[in-house]
């Protein structure tokens, strides 16, 4: 299948950004202040520039006219029809033999030398826990006859986490301090965290909202999500273990939650839906509201999902980061959907902006697992690192890298840029 190519040389092959995926996002150019933009390449279209030049007209500027401000929260809101008819425009405009190319290459900025920030005012911050694999894993360590409590299977868990430490890609990660209790006392501690670690999930940027008290159903929920970004749920677990009992994680995550800058938008994402899995033999049938069969064939995402590492001595010895987990978000038991439906079901208003969180997106073997709690069984049995290094759990001077990369037959794959966070000591 013949896909069309960009006159912006480096989009065409490019590993995140090719013309089939336009993302949107929220950048500084050197010295000027945040507005919206679409990564093309290894470059940013400035959405405000391109609509000074009246090539926009119609749905399309009033997608781009919703941007403006420095953050995509209008934009969001809008809904799919203004987003798709921006979509297309730019496509029109980008793409090789494109008339305009003269008006629009003047609107492009290196991405090299432009500032990220967050894409938009996130007003309410949930974190799921759809990962299955990862929710056994964990079980075992606390739970070995019981690893998944019985309400797993019936209702999409999650917890609301804090906005306000939500953070763009490469924004340092402070190790925090906090009350523990080590093993063997009875009485806590305070100090520095000695067990921290990440998390590999997906993000999902909420589009249009619900009016409170109003539910979203199941089948209209896919309107109501704008995109997809990658998460990083930074976790304090010895700190989270003492915590945790019983409403769960508070301060073990909500000192910093890192996020890849750019939205994959939902149609950039269509080429690669696919069913989701199959429940296995004996499991419960979810309830009416979070059931359609629609949902079931194509509400999943195939998305190939890749943790690197890479320490101090590694960038000291000029080591590339090494891949220590490949997973992909087909392991979610919960669709996106669902996660919708389940979160409006009792009223709750979701808004522009908001942002939920997957939960960590494990496999079930060994290679796959996005936590280095599950990976190295909780701290049992270190991870050896081709550099000859080993981790239990992160030490100041690492950084964790996120990536994720859509494929499928006759497509061109799409990716999602980076999540990175580097370790630096507590205060």
């Amino acid at each position: 299948m013949n896909h069309p190519h960009s006159w912006v040389a480096s989009a065409n092959g490019h590993a995140d950004f090719p013309l089939q995926n336009l993302p949107m996002g929220i950048f500084s150019p050197p010295g000027g202040r945040p507005r919206a933009g679409v990564a093309i390449g290894d470059s940013i279209l400035d959405l405000e520039a391109l609509l000074a030049t009246g090539l926009l007209q119609g749905e399309a500027a009033t997608a781009a006219l919703a941007c403006e401000g420095g953050h995509l929260n209008a934009f969001f809101a809008l809904g799919r029809a203004p987003r798709l008819a921006l979509r297309e425009r730019l496509t029109t405009l980008l793409i090789d033999g494109s008339e305009a190319r003269g008006f629009v290459q003047q609107c492009l900025h290196p991405a090299a030398e432009c500032e990220m920030s967050l894409p938009a005012r996130v007003g309410d911050y949930t974190d799921f826990y759809v990962g299955i694999e990862h929710a056994k894993n964990v079980g075992k360590l606390f739970r070995p006859d019981n690893p998944l409590l019985p309400n797993y299977k019936y209702v999409p868990i999650g917890y609301h986490g804090r906005a306000s430490t939500l953070r763009p890609s490469g924004t340092q990660v402070r190790r925090p301090v906090g009350q523990t209790l080590p093993a063997g006392q009875e009485e806590p501690s305070f100090g520095p965290c000695a067990r921290l670690d990440f998390e590999l999930e997906l993000g999902i940027w909420i589009g249009a909202g619900n009016a409170m008290g109003e539910r979203i159903a199941i089948d209209q929920a896919d309107e109501h999500v704008a995109g997809f970004c990658l998460l990083n749920d930074w976790s304090a677990r010895d700190i989270q273990a003492w915590e945790y009992q019983p409403l769960g994680p508070f301060l073990s995550k909500s000192f910093i939650t890192s996020l890849s800058p750019w939205v994959v938008t939902a149609e950039a994402l269509e080429p690669f839906r696919c069913a989701q899995a199959p429940r296995p033999e004996g499991d419960p049938r979810p309830l009416p509201y979070l059931w359609h069969s629609v949902d079931q064939a194509q509400g999943a995402l195939d998305i190939e999902l890749e943790v690197l590492l890479h320490t101090r001595h590694m960038r000291e010895q000029g080591l590339a980061p090494e891949r220590i987990a490949l997973s992909n978000s087909r392991s979610m038991y919960w669709t996106v959907a669902q996660l919708v439906a389940h979160h409006s079901v009792n009223g709750c208003q979701l808004q522009p902006g908001d942002l939920f969180g997957s939960g960590t997106l494990s496999g079930a073997s060994a290679g796959q697992h996005g936590s280095l709690l599950e990976i190295t069984e909780g701290g049992k049995q270190a991870l050896t690192l081709s550099s000859g290094e080993s981790r239990r759990f992160l030490e100041d001077g690492d950084e964790v890298i996120l990536r994720g990369r859509c494929s499928a037959p006759g497509q061109v794959s799409i990716g999602f840029g980076e999540c990175r966070g580097r370790v630096i000591a507590a205060t």
